[in-house]
């Protein structure tokens, strides 16, 4: 008779834990997706230098680069980056921006003065990438290089890789 005892109390802690079970799962904190997103703290790199370019698309009017020493995978999930758009007849913009895969976004962070040194973007939100009209280096960026699907398409030299191994696009 004991072990019978035994036994029941068994099945019935098992079933309590099995019961149980459920609720306890329905306590722990969210998953990573469902945690609100914070942006890092920004942190301007060095003015680009020409021999550092690495061009990836070109429109009708004008070529764009990426700085390879400004690239940067952030802890927050964004690829940091300084971008050079040269116009056919040779005037130089230069800004520092980032992207996020997850969500197809774009932010302006910073424009590049000519003395080197940086003046922040007065907007300070994110914007929905554009794959229409005569500038499509955005969606370039997150479709060509940068993103698979949602994410980032891997590390730094992974990104720089295939910058480097792919021809440029022209639309």
């Amino acid at each position: 008779m004991p072990t019978l005892q035994i036994r029941h109390l068994a099945n019935s802690l098992f079933c309590t834990l099995l019961l149980s079970a459920p609720l306890v799962h329905a306590q722990e904190p969210a998953d990573e997706e469902d945690k609100e997103w914070r942006e890092v703290a920004l942190q301007l790199p060095e003015a680009p230098k020409t021999e550092n370019l690495l061009n990836f698309y070109k429109s009708n009017s004008q070529s764009f680069a990426i700085d390879t020493k400004s690239l940067l995978v952030a802890s927050d999930g964004t690829i940091r980056y300084t971008l050079v758009a040269t116009s056919e007849g040779g005037a130089k913009n230069i800004s520092y921006e980032g992207l996020r895969c997850q969500s197809y976004e774009v932010k302006l962070f910073a424009f590049g003065r000519p003395d080197g040194t940086w003046s922040r973007s007065r907007r300070n939100q994110w914007d929905t990438i554009s794959s229409t009209g005569a500038n499509k280096q955005h969606s370039t960026l997150f479709s060509d290089y940068f993103c698979e699907g949602r994410t980032i398409a891997g590390k730094v030299n992974v990104l720089l890789d295939k910058l480097r191994g792919k021809k440029m696009s022209y639309y």
